[in-house]
This record gives structure tokens, C-alpha cells and sequence, in this order.
């Protein structure tokens, strides 16, 4: 008997014990890091053909102490090496855990490959050959408690990959961890019954559903096997459970009455899933069918089960469409799906209650990097009909959405006059609603602010999920076009954070200019729409005079004034990102010639540097900036007078300073501007269009000139 560990994701071990145990593993024990258990070498390669819950299976060679590299280093070289591989082969050497002195994963590794070359050389045999790629055999050293454990790993890596996935979605389930859903699921216990998967991807689940339901050997497809090349394997034991398998696993594939059901809304995924069915060889026992999960219905017969691993709104406008999607997948479910079971895997746990369903259970998962969580239901009559469970979502008036449709009807007369189709609807105007809906053409962004610590987050994420539910629907946008961002208070953090990287962009129109904007991949669009008659007050001033735009972002002050006939305008930001987005802007608009100047640099900086003057300044400034390519960090209200003061020495004698920050609060020090010579005039509610006047305290706005000498 020797002893193994058996590896897999978090949630699973519990499964995975069971398993071993019914693949007749002795001694099982199940701890944090895996499942250990005892076994015979022929026993091992049954459970390695037929394990569908682990991820890598390991053979224990040696434990010793290893409280620093020379310990580590002794233990290592207690393993004849060279009866566990010759040295034509090529090896590789994994390392897990660290300790004070032992403290990353590679000089654990290094030590373990030390004492494993040392020993062919003392042997007087030729240095085997580190492969990281493809090894021929590999080893692992499992560092805990200032012990290491070394292991031959004995299945191989990736054990997971049963060889039938060519291909799979953006988001993959992993194959193991398919089988724990369906192991939860309940849906073995009568494989008679209907599964079905509306949301199937590349149909994983089905697949291991199928193959579960045949005890069909997940590893008998398999190419390649840790201990091909250990010289421990018993080839003619392995070749008779190999032999044994394939003969089990077909005839329970013949002798299978089960059906399932795989159902996706995009076409491509479904011919993927085909394909990975075909390869499977299951293909015969799964019909799949391009559909809409909403326009769902019950063509599958009585007490099934349902198995969906839903994406979990991770993506930048992923979450509008998946709210909806769960509103009426719990208003299906109870009018369809009476006495069928559910089984659903999400990582935002919160969509869950959008169902208005009781969860018989919950288990705790890890999905790659994601907490997840995998919710089982049993839709009895009880839930379908009980009074706990009313779709307080349908057919209800809302608080939030009558304030939509009321913001909207008082905005539509002058929208309408002044063409405007970029506008702030709705800016946490009932506290417990606490974002910021803005309209861009025939989209909606949705800016969450960060709640209170106070406020529970579960009420939280109540209130967002009405406000994702509620604001498309009474503003007739589809969910697709509706984009989900959150806000949090700017507190040491650049000015503007990218997001995401999916590079889309529109076109949108103000004023007669045209604009470039980014809904998708940074919190801020490109266009700040609380500035807009900032923009066209600039631009007047501007005609006909030079112009020096600081901190300009995207530049749409600058194209602004370059429409209202700047005699000369210069563009200046730190970021090439934004510039160049600039100078998009421009392109789009048919601006070019000599008189448009973009410059990168770190304003401040080049503030202290810059002789020239101009006829207009405006300043816009991050509320906070610690960006590396600062000389220093930057604090609007800490720093406001030194930044007026060195812009003021950019402005012409007769010229103007326009003064503009987006910090709540702030505090302008007139007493130390007024000890400069200048003069400081508020015009923020002249700078605050329609649509933000029920926010004061969206930005600041301020016109400073030098005191004009008597004499």
C-alpha cells in the first residue's frame, strides 16, 4: 500500500473523499489542502482512469523537516532518484508553500532539483534535462509547517482535461467541477428523469452529466500519464485496468436510457458544444438547441433537473441582462417547472434572490479565482405559490421608477430645444437609490456610488438590483445597451480607472460637435456631461483668442472652442491615452492645422516650465492624483492656491483663468488668492446645465482675472 494525495478545487473535497472511498481507496482522510488516502499502485491507476473530482493525483515518496534549504536539501536527497526515472528523461519540479527561510516556490523548487541532479551525479550517471513545458515525469514538494512532503506526481498534470474540450466559451467551467454541480445536483439518483442546462456554453455539464450517468471512465481518453516514464509502473496492471475500463465505460454508454438538454442563445457556442459532445462520444444522449433563456419553455417533461452556471456579471455590462435574466427565470421556473430541482453556481450570490425562490441548500465553491456559491432548489407547489415568495418585481409600482419617468418628462421640453442627447437623468435623488443614471444617445450607464458602511449590504445590493431592473424598463432601453460601473468616493486613486479593455466606442453630438466616447472600458466616458455649459462658456470666451486647456482629459473643452473659432489652442495632459483621444476628436470634427497644439506632459510640472500666455486658462484638476509619472501627489484642496498661481502666470494681462474641480466640499481659499492680486468670482451655477441643478456640489466653478492698478 503506499500513500496519495488526492488534489482538487475548494468545495469539492468533501465529493472527492466520497469518491475515493467508492473507488475502494483506504484509510481517507480529508484535510484543507486535499484528500489523502492509501492504495495499492494497481488500485491507484483505477482510480486515476475513473476520478472525476480531482485535479491531480500524487504519490508520496518522502517527508522531512525543512525549516531552511539545508533541511529542505536533506530531505530531498533521502529519494533515490534514480529509481524513480532515468536521467534520459527530461523532469520538472512543482513547489507549494512557503516558511521564513524557504520563502518562494521557486528556491523551493531549486533546492528539491539540487539534491535530485546531485544525486545522478554521485551515481556517476548523466544529468537528466529540466523541462517546465512538456516533462517527461514531474515531482512536487509540498512545504507546510516547516515540513516538506515530496511526491511524484502521479496522474499528471491538469487532470481535470478529460481530452474531449477542443474548444470552449470565454468563461470555461472546468470538468471537475461540473461533476461536483452534478454530483449536488440530486439529478443521479434517477438519470431517467430530464437535465437540462439553459444556459450550456460549450455544453461541459451536460457532458459530464452523460458520462457520470454511464460510469464512464474519465480518463480512458487520456494521451499521456504522470507515471509513463516512472520506473515504478506496472505496465501490465495498467494495461488490464485500461482494458477493463474501456469495456465497463462503453457498455454503460449502450446501456444508458438518460436524456439532456443543453440550450444557449448564441449559435457559435452550441456548434462548439456539439463538437465537444461528438468528441465525447455522447453526443446521441444531449439534444442542443439555440434559444433565449427567456423565451424558455417546458417541452422536457416532469421532475427534472435544471443545471446552469450562469455568468456572474463580472463584465462591464453583463449584470442589466443577468438581473433580468433571473427576474424571469424564477417567474419560469414557478410556472413551469413545478416539482423539477435547480441547481445554479454564481459568484454574485445577490442575483440569486432575484428569483424569489427559498434555496434548500448552499454550498461553498471556488471557481477559478471566484468565491462561488452553488444554491439548490426544489420547486414544489408550496414554492411556486407560497406568499414569501411574490415577484415583488412584476407588475408593481416603483418609488425609483416613477422618479425616472418624472426627471425624464420634466427634461423632454428642453432636451428637445437644445438637441441634446447626453444627459444626467438621475442623480441619487432618493438616498436609498444611491446612484447616477446617465443617457448617452440610446444607451444607459448606471453609476453605483459606494453605500454607507452603516447600510446593510444586502439591503445594498436590493436597491441596485430594483434600479438594474427597473430603469430599462420604464425607459424602454434594452438591457444590452444598459452599462453597470461602480463609483467609489475618489480617495488616493487617479482621477480616471480603466475598467476593462473591450476598446468599444460611439459617436455621440453636443452642441453641434462630435465626440468619441467610451462607455464600456473606463469609469469616466470620455465626455463629462456636468461641464457641458462649462464647455460653451469657455468656447465663447475663447473666439477669436488663444486658449490653454490644462488637464484636459479628452479635450472636448478644446473642441469646444476650436467650433467657436479660437484663434489658437493648446491641449495638455499627462496620459497619451487621453490625448490622442483628443486628437480623435478633432479628426471627427474636420479640425487640423498648426493652431491645435497637444502636448504631453504632467501639468504641474510643465506649469513651472511654460513662458507663453494666453487669453483663456482653463484649469480642471483631479480631485486627487498620485500617478508615478507625478513628481509629486496632488490634492486639490491642499493645493489649489500654488496651482492657481503658477496657471495665472500663463494667463495675458487682460485674460481670464476659468477654475473648475469636481471635489465635494472644497473649500476655495479666497484670502490667499486675494494676496495674489486676483480677483475670484464664483460662477458654478452658471456653469451647471438643467439636468445637474438638483446637484450643487457636482463641481465647483470659479472666473479669476488680476486686480486691475489704479492710478
Amino acid at each position: 500500500m503506499q500513500q496519495f494525495l488526492a488534489l482538487t478545487s475548494f468545495g469539492v473535497e468533501i465529493l472527492l473523499a466520497e469518491e475515493l472511498k467508492n473507488l475502494n481507496a483506504q484509510q481517507v482522510v480529508q484535510k484543507p489542502e486535499g484528500v489523502y488516502f492509501m492504495a495499492t499502485i494497481e488500485e491507484a491507476y483505477k482510480i486515476c482512469l475513473y476520478c472525476r473530482l480531482s485535479t491531480r493525483i500524487l504519490l508520496k515518496l518522502v517527508e522531512g523537516e525543512a525549516e531552511n534549504k539545508d533541511q529542505l536539501f536533506a530531505t530531498a536527497a533521502k529519494v533515490n532518484w534514480s529509481e524513480q526515472f532515468s536521467s534520459n528523461h527530461t523532469f520538472a519540479i512543482d513547489f507549494v508553500g512557503i516558511s521564513d527561510e524557504i520563502r518562494n516556490t521557486q528556491f523551493g523548487g531549486l533546492t528539491i532539483k539540487d539534491a535530485l541532479v546531485d544525486h545522478f551525479r554521485d551515481q556517476g550517471m548523466e544529468r537528466p534535462s529540466v523541462d517546465k513545458g512538456a516533462p517527461d515525469i514531474s515531482f512536487q514538494g509540498r512545504l507546510s509547517r516547516q515540513k516538506v512532503t515530496i511526491y511524484l506526481d502521479f496522474s499528471g498534470r491538469s487532470l481535470f482535461k478529460r481530452g474531449y474540450r477542443e474548444h470552449s466559451g470565454a468563461a470555461p467551467l472546468k470538468e471537475h467541477l461540473a461533476a461536483a454541480i452534478i454530483k449536488r445536483s440530486g439529478w443521479l439518483e434517477d438519470t431517467t428523469k430530464p437535465m437540462v442546462d439553459p444556459m450550456c456554453g460549450s455544453g461541459t455539464i451536460l457532458i459530464e452529466a452523460i458520462m457520470m450517468a454511464a460510469n464512464y471512465a474519465a480518463g480512458i481518453d487520456r494521451a499521456k500519464w504522470g507515471f509513463d516514464f516512472w520506473k515504478g509502473h506496472e505496465l501490465y496492471a495498467w494495461q488490464e485496468q485500461l482494458t477493463l475500463a474501456k469495456e465497463k465505460s462503453h457498455l454503460g454508454l449502450e446501456q444508458l436510457k438518460a436524456k439532456v438538454f443543453g440550450v444557449d442563445i448564441d449559435s457559435r457556442v452550441i456548434n462548439t458544444a456539439q463538437v465537444n459532445a461528438r468528441n465525447a462520444g455522447v453526443q446521441k444522449f444531449i439534444e442542443f438547441s439555440c434559444k433565449d433563456i427567456n423565451n424558455l419553455n417546458n417541452g422536457f417533461g416532469h421532475n427534472g433537473t435544471f443545471v446552469l452556471n450562469p455568468p456572474y456579471g463580472e463584465r462591464i455590462g453583463e449584470l442589466p441582462e443577468l438581473v433580468e435574466n433571473f427576474v424571469l427565470l424564477g417567474r419560469k421556473l414557478k410556472a413551469q417547472f413545478v416539482d423539477w430541482n435547480v441547481a445554479i453556481l454564481t459568484a454574485n450570490v445577490e442575483l440569486l434572490s432575484m428569483m424569489k425562490l427559498a434555496s434548500r441548500k448552499r454550498y461553498k465553491f471556488k471557481n477559478g479565482p471566484l468565491d462561488c456559491q452553488l444554491a439548490i432548489y426544489n420547486v414544489d407547489e408550496k414554492q411556486a405559490a407560497g406568499q414569501n415568495n411574490v415577484d415583488e418585481f412584476a407588475d408593481k409600482d416603483s418609488d425609483f421608477g416613477n422618479r425616472l419617468l418624472k426627471n425624464k418628462k420634466n427634461l423632454k421640453s428642453w432636451l428637445k430645444k437644445e438637441q441634446i442627447e447626453c444627459y444626467r437623468l438621475y442623480d441619487a435623488d432618493i438616498p436609498e437609490y444611491n446612484v447616477a443614471i446617465d443617457v448617452y444617445g440610446d444607451h444607459l450607464v448606471i453609476q453605483e456610488y459606494s453605500a454607507p458602511k452603516i447600510i446593510e449590504e444586502s439591503k445594498v445590493a436590493k436597491r441596485l438590483q430594483e434600479v438594474i431592473y427597473f430603469a430599462p424598463k420604464v425607459l424602454n432601453v434594452p438591457t444590452d445597451k444598459v452599462i453597470l460601473k461602480t463609483r467609489a468616493k475618489q480617495k488616493g486613486t487617479d482621477q480616471y480607472q480603466r475598467v476593462d479593455k473591450t476598446k468599444q466606442s460611439m459617436i455621440v453630438i453636443e452642441h453641434g460637435a462630435k465626440f468619441k466616447i467610451n462607455l464600456w472600458d473606463y469609469l469616466d466616458t470620455g465626455l463629462f456631461l456636468d461641464h457641458r455649459k462649462t464647455r460653451q462658456i469657455v468656447a465663447q470666451k475663447a473666439k477669436n483668442k488663444s486658449l490653454l486647456n490644462l488637464f484636459a482629459y479628452t479635450g472636448s473643452v478644446s473642441l469646444q472652442a476650436a467650433l467657436h473659432g479660437a484663434a489658437s489652442i493648446t491641449t495638455v495632459d499627462m496620459s497619451n491615452t487621453y490625448l490622442n483621444w483628443a486628437q480623435e476628436n478633432f479628426a471627427l470634427n474636420k479640425l487640423s492645422g498648426h493652431k491645435y497644439q497637444f502636448v504631453q506632459a504632467d501639468c504641474l510640472t510643465w506649469l513651472k516650465e511654460h513662458k507663453t500666455t494666453y487669453d483663456v486658462v482653463f484649469v480642471d484638476p483631479p480631485t486627487f492624483s498620485n500617478s508615478k509619472r507625478m513628481e509629486d501627489s496632488f490634492d486639490v484642496q491642499s493645493d489649489h492656491v500654488a496651482l492657481i498661481t503658477d496657471a495665472m502666470k500663463c494667463v495675458a494681462e487682460n485674460g481670464e483663468l476659468v477654475f473648475t474641480n469636481n471635489k465635494r466640499n472644497f473649500k476655495m481659499d479666497f484670502d490667499a488668492v486675494a494676496a495674489l492680486d486676483f480677483n475670484v468670482k464664483s460662477i458654478s451655477d452658471l456653469t451647471r446645465d438643467k439636468d445637474f441643478q438638483r446637484n450643487k456640489h457636482i463641481h465647483n466653478s470659479w472666473l479669476i482675472t488680476r486686480k486691475k492698478v489704479n492710478t
